[in-house]
């Protein structure tokens, strides 16, 4: 799960809107999670809470990464993996985890040669991987439930789109991925997925992060993009037809394509969110374990901070009624 990164800037404007409302703008690129902004904007939602989302595409997830590095974005949805490696290159603007957008149960996957009957039998095999995605913790938490490490396979980076016709040619005897670049692998009959994120519950999250001293000064101004958020996943839930045919339209996929990746996806609303942002729970465990699997492969020193949590947005949209 890359995810290949969607990410949100907020720019706060009443040219245009009138007065007390702010422009969101936020850039997003591919993945299903990301897309419920985009129905909050294609259904009017923002204008509730006196926003006006501005939505914009990257091609290149790590233009968005850039983006926010140079300030010129305020907040983003990212995986883990991005905000780690975020606070290594500007401590100074470490992000705050705000929200969990989702959590991969099934969509992350570790395929395999049709040959291979088990993880195990991984050892000393090349296996395909993007170290900028999640897929590196999937495999190492795979490999370690198999009594296996990193150090005990053949580490082939490579990126995502290359790895169905690497696999396809025998060139690795695995991959870590997810769609649709897991779909196209298994089409071509070669592999076949031998562990996915439904066997590591609580793992895997995307998240909605913002720079911290943003964060400080406008508190009350995210909660209430939180609360557009939930109001979209609310629409999703009334009119789930005319929902996934609009985000599969924004995607490019088709609506089956669209529910079927959906399928690997859990997302939690705001009321049940708090327990993620407690002192020493699951994102904050999570967070570490990550900064473990990235500084093993020599992407972020082994001290690297930490990105926050914090509660306080989604608080805050729950006592106004989100």
């Amino acid at each position: 799960m890359l995810r290949l990164v969607a990410s949100s800037a907020l720019l706060l404007s009443a040219a245009g809107c009138g007065a007390g409302v702010a422009t969101v703008t936020v850039p997003a690129s591919n993945w299903p999670g990301y897309e419920y902004f985009s129905l909050a904007q294609d259904r009017k939602l923002d204008q509730r809470y006196d926003l006006k989302l501005d939505l914009k595409n990257y091609t290149n997830p790590q233009d968005i990464v850039h983006a926010y590095l140079r300030g010129e974005l305020k907040l983003a949805q990212l995986t883990t993996v991005e905000a780690v490696d975020i606070c290594h290159r500007v401590p100074k603007r470490c992000p705050v985890v705000v929200l969990v957008l989702d959590e991969s149960r099934g969509a992350d996957q570790v395929v395999v040669d049709q040959s291979l009957n088990s993880i195990a039998q991984l050892r000393s095999r090349p296996v395909a991987i993007t170290p900028s995605t999640l897929g590196p913790f999937v495999l190492s938490r795979a490999l370690a439930l198999n009594g296996l490490g990193l150090e005990d396979v053949e580490l082939r980076p490579m990126p995502l789109e290359a790895m169905p016709k690497a696999l396809a040619r025998g060139e690795v005897a695995a991959a870590a991925l997810f769609p649709p670049f897991s779909d196209q692998a298994i089409a071509s009959g070669k592999v076949r997925p031998l562990f996915t994120s439904r066997e590591i519950p609580g793992q895997i999250f995307d998240i909605l992060v913002a720079d911290p001293e943003f964060l400080s000064a406008n508190r009350p101004l995210v909660a209430r993009l939180l609360r557009v958020w939930q109001a979209s996943h609310k629409e999703a839930a009334a009119n789930p037809d005319a929902a996934i045919a609009t985000m599969a339209r924004r995607e490019g996929v088709t609506e089956r394509g669209f529910r079927d990746s959906l399928k690997g996806l859990v997302f939690f609303s705001l009321a049940n969110q708090e327990p993620f942002f407690v002192q020493g729970g699951v994102l904050e465990r999570n967070l570490s374990t990550v900064r473990d699997v990235q500084a093993y492969l020599g992407l972020v020193p082994t001290a690297s901070p930490l990105p926050s949590v914090d509660g306080t947005a989604i608080r805050q949209a729950l006592q106004a009624g989100g």
